[in-house]
C-alpha cells in the first residue's frame, strides 16, 4: 500500500499533499481544487482502476479554519484494493463535485450537504435529501444542538402536520445511578448482601456457620 501511495504522489504531483497508511488501509490527502483530477486518475490509471466510488462523507472538526473533512472511499475490484481519499475545505470554501467522474456521487454529495452543509459546486441537483424542505441547519455539524430548532407532530383539530419551535417541558436532567454492570466491578455492599451477615461472627460471606457439636445430639 505504501509503494501506491508514493506512485499516487508522484503521478499527480501537487495535487497531493499528502498519503499515509494506517490499518492496512491507504489514505491519500489531495487538495479540494484538484480532487476531480485525482478522481479521474485513479479511475482510469492501470495500477489503481478503482471504478466504484463505496461512499462520499464529511468530518467536522469546528476548532480547524479548515473545518470539514470530505471523505471519498473508492473500491477496486480488479485490485482488490480500497483507498481513502480526503480534502480539507472550509465552512463558507466549496469543493468540485465528482458526479461527472462517478454517477452514484450525486446522492452521496447531497447528503454531505445536508447532514455538514458542504457545497458541492458542479452539482446538478445539490438539495437535502434526507431531511425536510424547512430544516434548519446540518444535524451533524458537532455545533448543532441536540434539540434541534423545529419540533414536527400532527395536529388533531387541524387535521395535518405542524412544524413548531422546540418547547422543552422541562429542563435536562442528568441521572447519576450506577448500572448493574458497574455494580458488580465494585467492592461495595449490594441490596441483598446484608442477609449473608453471620448473626455471631459478623462477616459477610455467604458461608453459613459452623454446626455446634453438641446440637448433633
Amino acid at each position: 500500500m505504501r509503494e501506491l501511495g508514493e506512485y499516487i504522489a508522484g503521478a499527480l504531483g501537487p495535487a497531493v499533499t499528502t498519503t499515509r497508511v494506517a490499518l492496512g488501509e491507504l489514505t491519500v490527502e489531495v487538495r479540494p481544487q484538484d480532487v476531480v483530477k485525482a478522481m479521474k486518475f485513479l479511475r482510469d490509471d492501470p495500477n489503481c482502476l478503482f471504478h466504484m466510488l463505496i461512499d462520499i462523507c464529511g468530518v467536522d472538526y469546528p476548532e480547524r479554519a479548515k473545518r470539514f473533512d470530505v471523505v471519498y472511499h473508492l473500491l477496486s475490484l480488479k485490485k482488490n484494493l480500497r483507498i481513502r481519499v480526503t480534502a480539507h475545505v472550509g465552512e463558507e470554501e466549496p469543493i468540485p463535485s465528482v458526479t461527472g467522474v462517478f454517477n452514484a456521487a450525486q446522492w452521496f454529495e447531497r447528503e454531505a450537504y445536508d447532514m455538514y452543509g458542504i457545497y458541492f459546486s458542479d452539482n446538478p441537483d445539490l438539495r437535502r435529501i434526507l431531511t425536510d424542505y424547512g430544516f434548519e441547519g446540518h444535524p451533524f455539524r458537532k455545533d448543532f444542538p441536540l434539540t434541534g430548532y423545529i419540533e414536527v407532530r400532527y395536529d388533531e383539530s387541524q387535521k395535518r402536520v405542524v412544524y413548531e419551535p422546540v418547547e422543552l417541558r422541562q429542563e435536562f436532567r442528568s441521572f447519576d445511578f450506577l448500572s448493574p454492570w458497574e455494580g458488580m466491578l465494585q467492592p461495595r455492599m449490594l441490596p441483598g448482601d446484608e442477609k449473608a451477615t453471620g448473626p455471631t461472627t459478623g462477616a459477610t460471606t455467604g458461608t453459613p456457620p459452623a454446626a455446634n457439636p453438641a446440637e448433633k445430639k
